[in-house]
């Protein structure tokens, strides 16, 4: 199983972006998909999950300005990222659970990096 990550960049204070991430493999089934980020020196933070059911929860810092969102025909999470503050720069990874042969697996994209300028 891989999770390709894409979207990330440079954008100024009040910009957009969206991230993908996309799983590809042998994969059975989807559960949740989780955004995380970590800015330097900062501990990882988890930033926004979805349920297969289209559950979702977000970090307090980011409510009303990030929507996750998932197309679970193309195995796909997305974090759309409005109004971004300098305080959003960090390294995005996705995280998503998959069923393999009736088995649970957790697994990691690469990170993409998103840099607010001020």
């Amino acid at each position: 199983v891989q999770l390709q990550a894409s979207g990330g960049g440079l954008v100024q204070d009040g910009g957009s972006l969206r991230l993908s991430c996309a799983a590809s493999g042998s994969i059975s089934g989807i559960g949740v998909m989780r955004w995380y980020r970590q800015a330097p020196g900062k501990e990882r933070e988890l930033v926004a999950a979805i349920s297969s059911g289209g559950i979702t929860n977000y970090a307090d810092s980011v409510k009303g300005r990030f929507t996750i969102s998932r197309d679970n025909a193309k195995k796909t999470v997305y974090l759309q990222m409005n109004s971004l503050k300098p305080e959003d720069t960090a390294v995005y990874r996705c995280n998503v659970e998959a069923v393999i042969r009736s088995l649970p697996y957790s697994y990691w994209g690469q990170g993409t990096l998103v840099t607010v300028s001020s």
